[in-house]
């Protein structure tokens, strides 16, 4: 079915369609409510000596396989006063081994050793799971909150950390999305002066976010699909949800105010801004399917997961807002008093300003976009420890006890697995681990741990450095060296150790995804415009945005600028798969403005045959509905930086920095620039090339095409005529 043909069937079938919306959204919901979700937060998936180590733990060490909890707890009578001893000892013992499901071991204080502080104000606990914290129930860890909240000890105080701990207390999804999507409504409603023409935009999103978030849900019982993957889809899935359906309600507007009726400003709006939806939203989601190259599990949930977001946001924006476009018929045009050429607006001026200085413009804004880049090439990958937490959570809590009780390095201790096969055996191992007590990086370590077969042994090595610390990294590496020199069969694990391979191993895979999302995309927009330098420029432009967010990131996130703004606990590295992440979407999304102006710009072109007039016209038709989608997008992302989960305010911040950056310095400055300069050479492409592209159109139906501005008057063509509200 072609567009215009599905244009005209939601609209004289509106009824059905909004009743087919609303019994999807109904009985998905329902059915996702009753099967639930199973998410997990593992990181291992790609080959690697950590999961090696994971494995031998897990086989001949099944006690010692699963994550931890620390219960850490501090009095200034002393951890040993018989009253703080008798209610801790309580509290082991009520979420030990049998009391408490998945809890395998509980290590007190009071039955070993350099589990006390020197001062012995502080001790700590490890409670141990019989699986990763990503393979057990989002909950496991809330007997051991409930327990230590139950502990009413004068001057005693308890706190709880760890992967287990971080996952029981991740806080649900609502508040600050809300937020987002308020501001959202209050854009639209200033941009369309209707309440009517507002309620479209959030309505198709919300439908759309509604049932894709469930089809998340249940693609969590399939493959692996980290926690955070639902606010990842909600995210990316409101922000391009609300800016689709509002390209398409603008264009419907412009149809109106042409002169169409309801019906023929359906199939306009459909086969040119839907037709450009559907093609924006290919282009995200070719970007996120990048993401399969990386090679490791959770990377494919949290890829397919924003996918699907976008494919239901997608279907909702040509189906659900035609019919309901349908029901609103000539009521969404805006009032004629408020209705002006595009001709006539600040942005038709501001673009005449900069083809009157190309090259000053283009310098300058190139010259910003690389100097807010500079920090990027200082990034470090990595996984922020717990210390990045709000002082509000006990995960950070527990993290500045233990580090002021030990050091920073009891929050991420490194495990060493030996098998004992060939020249490894127990007094080699011992020997080694002694070697390890003069490196200047390890604060402690542990004897070697025979298991009970004999045939394998763990030693603890306590860092010096926190576990996000570069000291900590090159000490992981340093030891798989040595290991490596002397031949022996021993692999470097933990959790610590886990995030170092990921971020080793999508840092080398990076620069090929970065390579391949660019060479589709530059494919996609040749078959498109029909242009070389087109499609050359506008990936050149993408990446100056995308550098200018990982600037941004580095310099708060890693360097600490505004840290306390932003509200995060101390710097730290750049989550491994955030760049990556936002690499694919801000590529997809910057592509969604591209194919929206340019679009416009050719279809002008087209009509008049003069670069610069088309230009011009192109970027004042655009430019109101461009600033305001992007004003959307930006304020649903950022609501995510008010939230404490470190790793959304990354990257709702790299987004929202990236969307502004992209609608203001590269689509109003630099890309007219830039055009300006090359004038028709915009449009070349090689005969031989014409003819071996196919040809995919996102201008207007020459039947329903306005007829061009100095046929009709330089009042009457309809551009974008009232397309938000007293504007353009």
């Amino acid at each position: 079915m072609t567009l215009a043909k599905l244009a005209r069937w939601c609209y004289r079938r509106r009824r059905l369609v909004v009743l087919m919306w609303l019994a999807g959204f109904v009985v998905l919901n329902g059915l996702g409510g009753a099967i639930g979700s199973a998410y997990s937060d593992n990181f291992s998936g790609s080959h690697s000596d950590s999961i090696a180590a994971f494995d031998l733990l897990k086989a001949r060490f099944p006690s010692r396989a699963g994550d931890t909890a620390d219960i850490v707890f501090t009095s200034p009578k002393g951890v040993n006063s018989s009253e703080v001893r008798s209610a801790m000892e309580a509290l082991f013992a009520e979420v030990g081994p049998g009391r408490v499901p998945h809890v395998v071991a509980t290590d007190s204080p009071y039955q070993g050793f350099g589990r006390v502080s020197r001062d012995g104000t502080i001790a700590y606990a490890t409670v141990t799971f019989d699986k990763q914290s990503g393979d057990l129930p989002a909950k496991a860890a809330q007997p051991l909150i409930d327990g230590a909240k139950r502990v009413k000890v004068p001057g005693l105080r308890i706190e709880l950390s760890g992967p287990v701990v971080a996952r029981a207390i991740q806080p649900p999804m609502g508040a600050t999305e809300g937020i987002g999507v308020l501001a959202a409504i209050v854009i639209l409603f200033v941009a369309f002066g209707s309440l009517l023409a507002m309620s479209l935009p959030i309505l198709a999103a919300i439908f759309g976010v509604g049932i894709g978030a469930v089809f998340v849900s249940l693609l969590s019982h399939l493959i692996t699909v980290p926690s955070f993957a639902p606010y990842v889809a909600l995210m990316i899935g409101l922000g391009v949800g609300i800016d689709y359906a509002l390209f398409i309600v603008v264009r419907y507007r412009t149809g109106l105010h042409d002169g169409l009726d309801p019906e023929d400003a359906n199939v306009l709006a459909l086969t040119t801004a839907g037709r450009a939806v559907l093609f924006a939203g290919c282009t995200v989601i070719i970007s996120l399917l990048g993401m399969f190259m990386m090679g490791i599990n959770f990377i494919y949930g949290l890829s397919v997961g924003a996918i699907l977001a976008v494919l239901m946001t997608m279907l909702a924006s040509v189906t659900l807002v035609p019919a309901v476009m349908g029901f609103a018929g000539a009521k969404l045009a805006a009032k004629e008093h408020k209705r002006r050429h595009h001709r006539d607006t600040v942005a038709f001026r501001w673009s005449r300003q900069i083809q009157k200085r190309p090259w000053l413009m283009a310098g300058l804004s190139l010259a910003a976009l690389l100097t807010i880049a500079v920090p990027m090439l200082s990034i470090r990958l990595g996984v922020a420890d717990q210390g990045n937490d709000p002082t509000s959570q006990t995960t950070r809590r527990a993290y500045d006890l233990l580090a002021k009780g030990f050091g920073p390095g009891f929050n991420g201790p490194i495990l060493l697995a030996a098998d004992f096969t060939g020249a490894t055996n127990a007094d080699a191992v011992t020997r080694f681990a002694s070697t390890l007590r003069s490196d200047p990086d390890v604060a402690f370590v542990a004897p070697p741990t025979v298991n009970p077969a004999g045939n394998a042994a763990v030693v603890a090595v306590i860092p010096k450095g926190a576990p996000q610390d570069r000291s900590t990294e090159h000490l992981v590496h340093r030891l798989r060296g040595e290991i490596s020199q002397q031949g022996l069969a021993v692999h470097v694990g933990s959790v610590t150790a886990i995030a170092i391979d990921a971020s080793d191993h999508v840092g080398a895979r990076l620069p090929i995804m970065v390579t391949a999302v660019i060479v589709l995309s530059f494919l996609l927009l040749l078959t498109v415009f029909r242009s070389v330098l087109v499609a050359v420029k506008a990936g050149i432009m993408n990446l100056l945005s995308i550098g200018a967010a990982y600037g941004v990131i580095v310099a708060i996130f890693q360097w600490g600028w505004l840290a306390n703004v932003v509200g995060i606990g101390r710097p730290g590295p750049i989550e491994f798969w955030v760049p990556m992440m936002l690499f694919t979407v801000l590529f997809g999304l910057s592509m969604d403005y591209e194919v929206f102006l340019l679009s416009r710009v050719r279809e002008e072109y087209l009509i008049s045959g003069d670069n610069a007039t088309a230009v011009a016209d192109g970027l004042a038709s655009t430019a109101r509905v461009i600033t305001a989608a992007a004003a959307i997008m930006i304020a649903v992302f950022m609501s995510f930086v008010l939230g404490d989960l470190r790793v959304l305010k990354l990257l709702g911040l790299g987004l929202a920095t990236a969307i502004l950056i992209d609608a203001s310095i590269v689509r109003m400055v630099l890309v007219p620039a830039t055009m300006e300069l090359l004038g028709k050479a915009n449009w070349w492409l090689p005969r031989w090339l014409d003819r071996v592209v196919p040809r995919i159109s996102v201008e207007a139906p020459a039947v329903l095409r306005p007829e061009p501005a100095s046929a009709m008057g330089d009042g009457a063509q309809g551009g974008l005529v009232g397309a938000v509200s007293e504007d353009g």
